[in-house]
């Protein structure tokens, strides 16, 4: 059985995002398996043309943070998180999206990209990924 990283995604925070995408496409170049499970604000970058829309977690200045942070990372030639979700799911990384979570938050199938998640499920399909995982975290 292959090493395994599994991440929450529950932030929303664009850093976050990048954070959370930059570890499981790193665990993927690896040779490990890799499960994302979106909750929460995590769960609204899945909906469509949302991945990038949420502010910094400090710093953000009214979306200036935000701004400067884009430029230099353009600047550094780093990938966006859109290439990084695509690469992630053709390295063959499993993004779940907790249907709790879409209830609560009054989530609808269709408002998300459901071409880019495994599966929609519970907490138990977390508990599942992660009880089999070398590598567990939260974001």
């Amino acid at each position: 059985m292959k090493d395994k990283t599994t991440l929450i995604v529950e932030s929303g925070d664009y850093d976050k995002i990048y954070s959370a995408f930059i570890i499981a496409n790193g665990s993927l170049a690896m040779g490990m398996d890799v499960s994302m499970y979106f909750t929460f604000w995590g769960l609204n970058r899945l909906k469509k043309n949302k991945l990038d829309k949420g502010p910094l977690s400090k710093m953000n200045f009214l979306g200036l943070g935000k701004l400067f942070m884009k430029w230099k990372m353009k600047k550094a030639n780093v990938r966006s998180l859109e290439e990084m979700l695509n690469d992630f799911v053709q390295l063959g990384g499993k993004i779940f999206a907790c249907d709790m979570t879409m209830d609560i938050l009054g989530i609808e199938k269709e408002d998300l990209r459901e071409e880019i998640i495994t599966d929609f499920c519970a907490v138990g399909t977390y508990i599942k990924e992660a009880r089999e995982s070398e590598i567990t975290l939260y974001i």
